[in-house]
């Protein structure tokens, strides 16, 4: 996944597991336990059930993998009004 600089996307509470490596950039991750910017080269792993959000609010945005188990679906991420 590629995001620009000021990207952000509505809070989440997704059924799935996620694990996220950041290839390029930063991304910020948003957790109810407070906030991680995870840099190029880390990843983070995200449970079913925790309310995250995700932002790129770095100046080269960020580049980024996102694998979801099970798979991610609309109807399983369940994103905030």
């Amino acid at each position: 996944m590629r995001s620009p600089s000021g990207w952000s996307e509505p809070g989440q509470r997704p059924e799935f597991l996620e694990v996220t490596l950041v290839l390029k950039g930063m991304l910020r991750v948003e957790a109810e336990n407070g906030l991680l910017d995870v840099q190029a080269g880390q990843a983070i792993l995200t449970d079913p059930g925790e309310w995250i959000r995700y932002s790129t609010p770095g100046p080269e945005g960020a580049e980024y993998v996102a694998v979801c188990l099970p798979a991610f679906t609309m109807d399983t991420v369940h994103r905030d009004a």
